[in-house]
């Protein structure tokens, strides 16, 4: 299985790239970042693109994939509408209708988050701009689509965020995360749990295309 990354720097595409790295089936990774930063590795291919709303100069690069999984995101903090739905929206669409114009037999794996509301009727501002992007991604002609949207995310293996405040959350709530996790097993995940997670949809499909926290942790790929 051929597999394109986007987020790879980031906390959970951190752990996505661990674990694609580690699975013998998937046996080559393409990361789409603005910086190269992982370490090398003979399965691994870094393109380094400035601009996340256009990828015509690197399309021929994005072709004969099987699967993509979308890790790229921001926090809503202090931001309008408008602005975070640029770069959430129409940033991930982007390289989204890109993808099904190239790879037409591509599965697409997109993080969202717990709360999102496919109606686009909340009067959170973010769950309505992900609920938009998820149902612009599912009417997309790829072989599959599957939106993810777990709760808490506990990092392992030495992956960090590069949000400072949150590292500082995690580090802080380190110790509590494992009784946490057995108090509340449907709302606690990992990073390498997702990421395996990811590796399965791509691989084996699932019923439905969206999957909530519970359905997340309750697989064991």
């Amino acid at each position: 299985m051929k597999v394109i990354l986007f987020g790879a720097s980031g906390m959970v595409g951190q752990g996505v790239l661990r674990e694609c790295l580690l699975d013998p089936a998937v046996t080559q990774i393409l990361t789409v970042g603005r910086r190269a930063d992982a370490p090398p590795d003979p399965k691994l291919t870094q393109i380094v693109h400035r601009d996340f709303f256009d990828f015509a100069d690197i399309e021929p690069q994005l072709s004969g994939y099987d699967a993509c999984f979308f890790c790229l995101g921001v926090s809503s903090g202090f931001m309008r509408e408008q602005e975070y739905a640029h770069l959430t929206y129409d940033l991930t669409l982007a390289a989204a209708r890109t993808l099904s114009h190239v790879n037409p037999g591509m599965t697409f794996v997109y993080v969202s988050g717990s709360g999102t509301d496919s109606t686009e009727q909340s009067r959170s501002m973010w769950a309505r701009v992900k609920g938009r992007t998820e149902n612009a991604l599912l009417k997309l002609p790829f072989k599959a689509a599957y939106m993810l949207r777990p709760g808490a995310i506990q990092p392992l293996h030495g992956v960090r965020s590069k949000t400072a405040l949150y590292q500082a959350i995690y580090s802080v709530t380190r110790p509590l995360l494992p009784p946490l996790r057995a108090l509340f097993p449907g709302q606690i995940t990992t990073t390498e749990h997702l990421g395996r997670v990811m590796i399965a949809l791509a691989r084996d499909g699932y019923p439905k295309p969206i999957l909530e926290a519970r359905d997340i942790t309750a697989l064991n790929p």
